[in-house]
């Protein structure tokens, strides 16, 4: 990583950071326009959730919200999923998923950020959900196993990378044969150069980061993602949207020693029986369902 690209991502964890500081001090994560803020206004945050969606959530949760959309109202979730949501913040939308996927699924929430891990771990207690994890690290590189996730969501996050690329193989690795991406997401104009872009807002203000339609789109076709949609909502800024990115992961009918291990006869594959289904359990009893997958790299489908 170049040190400009250091640069911006550091400006983007100090900026988030002070966010989750604001919301656990009490107040509002739009906090003004001093050197540290995030700004935000109606078409981004609390406000692009139902009220129904809000309700019996921690106060918490839907203040830290900064997103441009509603990533878990388009994605489709369903029963025993496994979720996963990159740049999860202070944890409104691993909330939600966590609610849609049932006890059977799961909600992943991975973040950079420190102080937004600790305001979303806090939220969890307070909503006692017990089918969520937060996860460390970057969205260039997921700490979790290849072809273990149903589905990856984002609420505005991706456009503040700085390797895009990156994030988009990490998710078509981690997804499994048939995974798909419901994500929100700041997309400019195909005629706006990124000089146009930058000119219209900064990059922690998630608009001169964004990637045009046609980036994007040749982005996540260049991952091998399939099935490709990009759908613009609302306007953040002229020739700028908030958009839902969908795309799914084609079921593989690959052979060899790196293809996905296939169900045998009994429902047992890659170190687990009743594989993909919630009944899964290690075949070996001394070590876990994610710790058998992992070590036999599966890729089984549901």
């Amino acid at each position: 990583m170049n040190e400009q690209s250091s640069d911006l991502r550091e400006t983007v964890r100090q900026r988030y950071a002070a966010a989750a500081t604001t919301v656990t001090e009490g107040a509002a994560a739009c906090c003004g326009s001093g050197p540290t803020a995030v700004e935000i206004d109606a078409n981004f945050g609390s406000g692009l959730y139902d009220a129904d969606e809000r309700a019996g959530l921690p106060a918490e949760a839907v203040a830290a919200s900064l997103g441009c959309g509603n990533p878990t109202a388009v994605a489709e979730l369903r029963d025993g999923d496994r979720v996963l949501d990159l740049g999860s913040g202070g944890g409104i939308d691993v909330l939600l998923s966590a609610r849609r996927v049932g006890p059977t699924g799961k909600a992943y929430g991975l973040d950079m950020t420190e102080e937004m891990l600790a305001l979303a771990l806090a939220n969890a207690e307070k909503a006692g959900a017990g089918n969520v994890e937060f996860l460390k690290g970057s969205i260039e590189a997921i700490p979790l196993p290849a072809n273990t996730i149903d589905v990856v969501i984002s609420n505005c996050v991706i456009n503040l990378s700085v390797d895009k690329p990156a994030v988009f193989a990490e998710m078509f690795r981690v997804l499994r044969p048939g995974g798909r991406i419901g994500i929100s997401d700041v997309v400019a104009d195909d005629a706006l150069t990124s000089a146009q872009r930058a000119e219209r807002g900064d990059y922690v203000g998630c608009i001169a980061g964004a990637l045009s339609f046609a980036e994007y789109r040749a982005g996540l076709e260049a991952a091998g993602f399939t099935d490709v949609g990009i759908t613009p909502t609302h306007a953040v800024a002229d020739g700028m949207h908030s958009a839902i990115v969908r795309a799914t992961k084609a079921a593989t009918t690959a052979t060899g020693p790196d293809a996905p291990a296939a169900h045998a006869a009994d429902g047992s594959c890659c170190g687990v029986s009743a594989c993909c289904t919630p009944a899964e359990e290690a075949v070996d009893p001394t070590v876990g369902v994610d710790e058998a997958k992992s070590a036999a790299g599966c890729g089984c489908t549901s």
